[in-house]
């Protein structure tokens, strides 16, 4: 008896490549995010170094501005997402968000050194971020079928780490070629941030194709009800786990401060060492989300993002022994395993429980409480090891992530979520 390509007679054939390709609107998306990453990173890679051994900020003070950089803005996400889902205008809500943040580049260029200016053009960053990040992973989910998720979100991210892997190494080209200008940086970054505007303009579709194939019926243009997201209960688990485990996440200028003090590296390398997390998380964002997508079926995804804050973990641990060369290569290899599972596999875990009508509201939701967690756990590590010193600080953190993890293995739901059904019309006599 003849049998089909899947394997199970009279089977409809497949088409060509379906389940293989990442959709074009996600590469897209992808070289936009690529294009503002490199754009991002001129400016932001010498922060750290710059706010605590150019300024002279205690760790505690530190702690609440990385914080901040990264959570404060948080609610304009939950914004981001509501204009998004409203009409379903993804692609021009990030594309403001995209705009805001390269024209921030331009308010560097213009401070002139004034500090409340430069606050403005950084708050301005971080604005323009907050409000393009939910539509443009909602735009993600929505461009492809459910079960290649995590590859959509992995090719993604790992563009968008591309990005950022290029970006320092352009300021410090522009730098050694203009004699330390910083005037000249600001003026090459908002070029660069206006190409990824330009990019998203002509290649990102306005609307994505059906997320479930050729059959999926049309998304109902009803307004989903208000709080309907954290009324459904495999949603609210996913988040709480987030937050939980966010709440013990220290930050990763801490770890490489960490690894700056133990080696007595010299202050200029500071600004090489997010490059080795970077390579790891560009090398293995693809392959763990393809991983994570193999597992879908039977664990929801949840294997890949719990074990990727077991790396986290171990990376705590080797902090805590005698820092060494090889050190520094296991705490960047293993935090940039940590982002490769957890950063596009926790959307590829919450996407499939979201209506698509409250997609870019529901991951906004998700990303608002991660970014608030997080600034919680930089400000109580900070606070920790201004009073207690690192090593005890190091110790709390490590026994509260692992307790976080325990938490979370049993708070994250146990099979796939899957989206509650929209109320729809009545279909049509055939």
């Amino acid at each position: 008896m003849y049998l089909a390509a899947n394997g199970r007679p009279d089977a409809p054939p497949r088409p060509q490549g379906a389940r293989r390709r990442v959709p074009a609107a996600v590469l897209a998306l992808g070289a936009v995010s690529l294009v503002t990453d490199i754009s991002s990173e001129m400016v932001t890679a010498v922060l750290p170094l710059y706010l605590v051994l150019g300024l002279g900020l205690t760790p505690l003070q530190f702690g609440f501005l990385d914080g901040m950089f990264h959570g404060a803005t948080a609610l304009v996400r939950l914004l981001g997402g509501r204009l998004a889902d409203r009409r379903g205008h993804h692609k021009r809500v990030a594309g403001a968000g995209y705009l805001l943040s390269a024209l921030s580049r331009l308010g560097l260029l213009l401070a002139g050194g004034a500090t409340g200016a430069i606050a403005a053009a950084l708050a301005a960053d971080r604005l323009g971020k907050g409000i393009r990040t939910a539509p443009r992973d909602a735009l993600i989910s929505l461009s492809g079928p459910p079960e290649s998720l995590g590859r959509s979100f992995g090719v993604h991210r790992a563009m968008d780490t591309t990005g950022a892997l290029l970006g320092p190494l352009a300021a410090f080209a522009v730098l050694g070629a203009t004699a330390d200008a910083y005037d000249a940086v600001f003026a090459v970054s908002f070029c660069t941030g206006l190409l990824g505007v330009l990019l998203l303009v002509v290649y990102v579709p306005a609307a994505p194709g059906p997320a479930a194939g050729p059959t999926s019926a049309p998304p109902a243009r009803t307004r989903p009800p208000r709080r309907s997201v954290l009324r459904d209960p495999v949603f609210r688990r996913v988040l709480c786990a987030s937050a939980l485990l966010g709440a013990t996440t220290i930050g990763d200028a801490f770890l490489y401060l960490l690894l700056l003090r133990g080696l007595d590296l010299p202050p200029a390398l500071f600004t090489l060492l997010p490059l080795g997390a970077a390579a790891v998380y560009l090398l293995l964002a693809v392959p763990v989300g393809r991983l994570a997508d193999r597992t879908a079926d039977r664990t929801g995804r949840r294997t890949a993002f719990l074990l990727g804050h077991c790396a986290l973990l171990g990376a705590y641990a080797l902090l805590l022994a005698p820092v060494s060369p090889p050190t520094v290569v296991g705490v960047l290899a293993l935090l940039g395993l940590f982002y490769a599972a957890t950063d596009g596999v926790l959307m590829a875990l919450a996407a499939p429980a979201l209506p698509e009508a409250g997609r870019a509201g529901g991951l906004a939701v998700l990303q608002t409480g991660q970014a608030l967690a997080r600034l919680l756990g930089a400000a109580g590590f900070g606070a920790a090891w201004t009073l207690w010193g690192q090593r005890p600080a190091l110790w709390a953190a490590a026994l509260a992530l692992a307790g976080a993890l325990a938490a979370a293995s049993r708070i994250l739901p146990a099979v796939p979520p899957t989206a509650p059904t929209a109320p729809t019309a009545a279909p049509e006599a055939p």
